[in-house]
């Protein structure tokens, strides 16, 4: 039931992404979108049923109501203005690519380090999300499902690599879909996900026991060796 419940929303998330692209774009021949998406389709597809066979308290966290009474103010306004920023990010790039065309698209080849900069960033997304059994899509207090710290694997390296495993992924499909322009854009983006770093870091802080020593040990927050 759990797998069946992932499937269903990652199938949701591909009929979302192909309005978002192929609306504004005017037309349906884009053979690097449809690819992205045939390719994106099947990449979650397998992701969902590895999770739910292997770590299926990972995908259970994942597939939680992305709003809960528990989860703090703060993080249910910058949560609603990233997940508005994303959208306006993802539509501009059909905008740019069919009709605006501010920036010459990439040569073939940055195309193609899009596609792989992508897969990099998406495998970094479902690796730490499979060691993380607590990364809900919200930020709240987990103790009711016995929240413990998780500091190996990943999470050894830098505080929130799932955000790290976004940004090379959205820097892949802007790449791989033609529109330097969507990179440049990014930090419009990102602008939101560093304030929900901040709000995330503070509830685990008063929350999560170990947060603070966590922090001490694991410098980089979101990009190694920078941040």
């Amino acid at each position: 039931m759990l797998i069946i419940k992932g499937l269903l929303g990652g199938l949701f998330q591909i009929a979302l992404f192909s309005v978002l692209l192929f609306l504004p774009a005017g037309t349906w021949h884009w053979p690097r979108a449809i690819l992205f998406l045939m390719v994106y389709g099947l990449l979650l597809l397998v992701s969902i049923i590895v999770l739910g066979r292997l770590a299926p308290a990972s995908l259970e966290a994942r597939l939680t109501a992305p709003i809960a009474k528990s989860q703090p103010m703060a993080d249910r306004v910058v949560t609603s203005f990233l997940f508005l920023s994303f959208i306006a990010w993802f539509v501009f790039i059909p905008i740019e690519v069919f009709h605006l065309q501010l920036l010459p698209p990439p040569h073939f080849t940055v195309s193609v380090f899009g596609a792989a900069l992508f897969l990099t960033g998406f495998v970094i997304l479902m690796t730490a999300l499979f060691q993380n059994a607590f990364a809900a899509p919200i930020v709240r207090d987990q103790s009711e499902r016995g929240q413990v710290l998780i500091d190996t694997g990943l999470y050894g390296r830098i505080r929130h690599p799932m955000y790290f495993g976004s940004l090379l992924y959205l820097i892949g499909i802007a790449l791989w879909l033609e529109s330097y322009a969507n990179v440049l854009m990014l930090p419009l983006v990102f602008v939101f996900v560093i304030a929900r770093i901040f709000v995330e870091e503070k509830t685990l802080q008063e929350t999560l026991p170990g947060y603070v020593e966590y922090m001490a040990k694991v410098r980089y927050r979101l990009i190694p060796f920078v941040w």
